[in-house]
């Protein structure tokens, strides 16, 4: 079935090509393979450990993961495709996308044919999914990245930004980007304790609701946000049971009633709109018993905050906090 696919993209590519009057621009072809100073072979290592030689710097790239496309814009290079495109706008707001982004479909389920279509000669995703990998990397080669590491969240997104900087040749963007990503970390720690947070609690939730049951997740010790929360000089209030990879945590409003101490401050993200912590909580009697509500330090954050983002979502988280702290 791929086999047939992979000749009907190609037909199709052809005739799009070829074709005079049509409605659509067609795709570009591939670049050149003469020598330039561009043409340098690239050769990288991703998370699967998998060394990716490419003839090249990638430049039509086609990634399903937010945060290395909120990467990939911030180096400036413009994906061709980008699964969900509508929800990278709704969640991430760091680093926008062209008008020409191509959606290529939901980032759990991203459509073969679309993205075999832009003719990418690099896709980035951070999936495990072995079939999918396999799928995609018979039209471009595959750089999968971890995505989170709950051990060291700041460090990998560090790396997973100089791995792709690699890939596209924009490793001196990416330095200049993670510079003045640290500048921005040490002005917002000095401005935090200038104020007197330093070393002050703090927990950072997101939620849903399925009927009237209202979830609550726990970004705990080891997600980015917190590694971010943590190098401003707070500290983090909830020692729930965390997994590994993502430093999440799930609970109820019962389970909040751990985040004990007085001096706590709560923040939580509802980009979406589905506010479930200022709605569905309102009227709960031990929502409103929680130290932190009845202080009134509960933040909602601005929308659009990416938090499993790249350098840029974590500077706007970092300036988020400063404005809770400062004002």
């Amino acid at each position: 079935m791929l086999s047939l696919r992979s000749a009907l993209v190609a037909l199709a590519a052809i005739a799009a090509l070829s074709a005079c009057g049509t409605t659509e621009a067609p795709v570009a072809a591939p670049a050149s393979s003469a020598p330039s100073p561009s043409s340098t072979p690239v050769s990288v290592t991703d998370g699967r450990g998998k060394k990716i030689d490419l003839e090249r710097p990638a430049a039509r790239v086609v990634s399903l993961e937010w945060g290395e496309t909120e990467m990939l814009a911030t180096l400036g290079v413009m994906p061709v495709g980008v699964a969900d495109v509508k929800g990278y706008g709704t969640w991430v707001t760091s680093a926008k996308l062209d008008a020409s982004v191509k959606d290529v479909g939901m980032r759990n389920e991203p459509s073969v044919d679309s993205i075999a279509a832009l003719q990418p000669d690099l896709i980035v995703m951070e999936s495990d999914d072995a079939a999918l990998v396999g799928q995609l990397e018979k039209f471009a080669p595959v750089l999968v990245f971890k995505g989170s590491d709950a051990s060291g969240n700041l460090t990998r997104m560090r790396a997973d930004l100089n791995l792709l900087a690699t890939a596209v040749g924009k490793t001196a963007e990416a330095q200049k980007v993670l510079a003045d990503f640290d500048a921005a970390m040490a002005d917002a720690k000095q401005k935090i304790a200038a104020a007197g947070g330093a070393g002050k609690p703090f927990a950072m939730a997101d939620g849903w609701k399925e009927g009237s049951t209202i979830s609550v997740r726990l970004f705990g010790k080891g997600a980015l946000v917190s590694d971010v929360a943590e190098a401003v000089g707070l500290k983090n209030a909830w020692s729930g049971k965390v997994d590994p990879v993502w430093g999440l945590g799930n609970t109820d409003v019962e389970g909040l009633t751990a985040l004990k101490d007085p001096g706590t401050r709560f923040f939580y993200s509802a980009s979406d709109g589905d506010d479930v912590f200022a709605d569905g909580l309102a009227s709960n009697a031990i929502w409103k018993s929680l130290p932190f509500v009845k202080k009134q330090n509960v933040t909602k954050l601005p929308d659009g905050i990416w938090t499993f983002g790249g350098p840029l979502s974590c500077k706007q988280y970092a300036e988020a906090l400063v404005k809770a702290y400062t004002t």
